[in-house]
This record gives structure tokens, sequence and C-alpha cells, in this order.
């Protein structure tokens, strides 16, 4: 199949522009942005592509750990902790070469595409070889993600981590040695290398503080702060982190980065779970980000972060699908806010509307994609459908749109993806990867062995 053309216009049956939806709307594009949004346009104008169903900006999924993906299935069953399973996510790690990696991140990112996702944060860690020799291509790893989003027809920031460590003042352990450059210096000079594409920016990551010793972690907040790049960082996901941060330098976690200058406005922690209300403070004021991922979060056990402060006090937030256990940023939205019903048992902490900025326009900022996330004149031409007839969508008035969203559909009910003018999925169908369960279930195997 071939993907559609980079401009022209669309007709939404009905779009949600923000704060409402509107019935009747035309988006005019030209070189992969919008140049015009029409409304009361009741019916399609000549050779328009016809959107039915209720349309929104595309999705951003702020953490992605492309090869987790391999994991679905087969570590939601039995007991054991986040510990535990970090072993057997181990174990596919250390299979993966370019060539199957790459396999399996164009397939996971067409499932993206699927679920109406047009931008994508990985956090990648993976790399070098086995043992920790560099590839002949040192970015060999991150080479082939960035051709998969590619081939996927989806937006990449690839995140170029930090991971030397396997704990606080220890080397890491067999499995980490192909995580990890030596030092932060020369994981700088490494990930230099890297070239931004049209559809990839590079931006770093500080795997956690565990991680990256103390006297590190400046070095990769100066590369990202000299190149203006998104920062993000795994922040207490795990209270055993925080007791050991404690126990070695008298500080949580959060405390430690503020110290050594990572948190702020272009810096994103990803779960901040276990915090103190100082830590919330520090993060909200610095105008850290927030991504939260909670379909990974309920299924590893970690717990259910305080979001509502968070935000409150100023932090953005974000949403990613991180482990893959489920790929669905409407079920990332939804959780959040049930999981805060759980924790409160009050309802109505977001409104719909909100939610849907936390999965589109703050996630893609969260990317360094500030020009995405929104349906208006200037923005990427990024557009997804859901139908508003399937079981799970039939009924509702269409004016209630982000509520039917958000509330009640799936990905399962995305139609269409539109990522930068060009129509990606079509009628449920992608347009690249033309059967991406067997693409899927094809690399899974491959890593299997």
């Amino acid at each position: 199949m071939t993907p559609t053309r980079h401009s022209g216009t669309y007709w939404l049956e009905h779009a949600w522009l923000g704060t409402h939806v509107e019935p009747g709307v035309a988006v005019d594009t030209e070189a992969g942005r919008i140049t015009a949004v029409r409304t009361e346009v009741p019916t399609p104008p000549p050779g328009a592509e016809i959107l039915r169903g209720l349309t929104l900006p595309g999705l951003a999924n702020a953490h992605s750990h492309a090869f987790h993906r391999a994991l679905r299935g087969t570590v939601q069953v039995g007991s054991g902790t986040f510990w535990t399973w970090r072993e057997v996510m181990y174990s596919v790690a250390d299979r993966l070469t370019p060539e199957t990696y790459h396999a399996l991140a164009r397939a996971v990112y067409a499932e993206m595409a699927l679920a109406g996702i047009t931008a994508v944060g990985e956090f990648h860690y993976v790399h070098h070889a086995p043992g920790g020799t560099p590839y002949a291509d040192p970015n060999a790893m991150g080479e082939a993600l960035i051709a998969a989003a590619a081939e996927a027809g989806i937006r990449i920031t690839l995140l170029d981590t930090a991971y030397l460590s396997s704990g606080f003042g220890q080397p890491p352990n067999t499995h980490q040695l192909r995580f990890s450059d030596g030092n932060a210096e020369a994981w700088a000079e490494r990930c230099s290398v890297l070239k931004e594409r049209d559809h990839a920016r590079i931006g770093a990551a500080i795997h956690s503080v565990r991680a990256v010793p103390a006297g590190q972690l400046g070095t990769v907040a100066r590369w990202a702060e000299e190149r203006r790049a998104p920062l993000h960082v795994h922040l207490s996901e795990q209270t055993a982190e925080n007791e050991a941060c404690l126990e070695v330098h008298g500080c949580t976690p959060t405390q430690l980065l503020a110290l050594h200058g990572v948190l702020g406005p272009r810096t994103t922690g990803v779960h901040n779970t276990h915090l103190t209300a100082e830590d919330i403070s520090l993060i909200g004021g610095s105008g850290t980000g927030t991504c939260m991922c909670p379909t990974t979060e309920r299924d590893l056990a970690d717990g259910i972060g305080p979001a509502v402060a968070l935000q409150n006090e100023g932090s953005p937030l974000s949403l990613g699908s991180d482990s893959h256990a489920v790929i669905d940023l409407f079920e990332e939205a939804r959780a959040m806010e049930l999981n805060e019903r759980l924790r409160t048992r009050t309802r109505g902490h977001w409104t719909a509307a909100a939610l849907l900025r936390a999965a589109s326009a703050d996630g893609h900022a969260a990317l360094g994609w500030d020009d995405a996330g929104t349906i208006e004149p200037g923005a990427r031409a990024d557009l997804v459908t859901i139908a508003l007839d399937s079981v799970r969508t039939a009924g509702p008035l269409p004016r209630l749109g982000a509520e039917t969203a958000v509330f009640a559909a799936s990905a399962a009910d995305v139609s269409h993806t539109v990522v930068g003018g060009r129509h990606v999925v079509r009628d449920g169908v992608h347009t690249l990867v033309p059967d991406v369960p067997k693409a899927l279930a094809d690399a899974v195997e491959a890593l299997r062995g």
C-alpha cells in the first residue's frame, strides 16, 4: 500500500478542537502542516479526504521501551515484584541485535499508529553488543529505532539514555554491560553523533539516580541544556530506590536531581510515584514535567503517583505506555483519572479535555514537538479518528466527544491516523506495514530463538 499526500483537505465529521466538539470541520494542509481550520462545513468539499467519526489531534506516547513489547503475555502471571520482572526483561534485552530490534520496533510503532499515536518518546538504553562491546556503528541500535519509526510512519524522539551503574556505587551487572558507555563523558560523545531528521529528534535520558553516579548527572543535564533537548528520567518508581538514595546521599532522588541541575522545564520525570511533599514542590516549582504510565505502573505493582498534586504545583502531565502491556493512550488517560478515584474515593479530578491534552499537546511538548498535538493553523497535520458506531462508542451524543474518547473508546476504535498530512492508517489498516499482527508475531518469535 502507498500512503497518501502530505497536502490537501480533510473533512472531519466531528472534530475535538481542544475545548469542544464541532460538527463539519474542514482542515486544509500543506507540506504536512495545517494551514486552515474551517468550521460550519456541513458537507465534504470536493476532493476532500472524509474522516467519519470523531477526530482528535495526534496522540503522543511520551514513554516507550519498544523491546518490552516482547514480554506481553509472559510476565503477567504468577507472583513477584518489579525486581523479579526486571530479570525477565533482561533476558529479552540480552537477545536483541540491531536487526531484530529494528523488526520488533517497526512492528511496535506500527501498532502505535493503529492506536492513534503519531509520536513516540523512546527511552533507549540498549546501546552495545552483549558484554558491552560497541558495534561498528556505536549508535547501531538507536539508528535501528529511528529507521523503524520512519517505516512505521510516526515521529520519534530518541531519548538516548545514560545507564552506567547497577546501583549506588556499583558497577553494571552482566546484563547491564551493553547499556553502559563507561561514564557520562563517553555517553555524551557517542550520542552527539546522532543526527536529527524530519521525523526524528534526539533527546537525552538519565535512566535513574541509581544508574548514573551523582557526580555525572550534571554532564547529562548540560548536554541536554546545550542542545535545548528534552531530558527524561525514571524518578522514584520504587521505594527501594528512595531508601537506597537516602542511605547513600542523605536525600531523596528528586532532591539529588535538583542539586545537580537536572530539573527544569525541558525535563520530564517518568512515574514520579513515591514522592515527599518537598519533592512535589521541587518538581512543580521547576516546571519539570510528569509522565504517568498507569497501565505499566499497575502491571508492575509500582503504586499510584500523586499526579493531581504534581499538576497543582505546576508540573505538566503527559502519558506513556512504557512496557507496552497495553498500547492504548485512551486507556492511559482513563486510568489516570480512575486510579485517582480509587486512591481518594472521590470522582472528577480531571476533565476529559484535560486528559486528552495530556495525551496529545502536552505529550508532544514533553518530547520536543511543541508544534504538534492541536488542530489549529500552523500545527503539524496529525489527525486521529475514532469510530462513533462501535459497541464501545455507540450511543453518546457526538458533542460529548472528549468524554466518549476518554471514558468509552479504546485503541480498537481508531479508524484513521494521519501523520504530517500523510494517511498512515486508513479504515483501520496500516498503509505501510500491511500485516501488523504478523510483523509483531514474527519479531517476537525471532527473539525467542
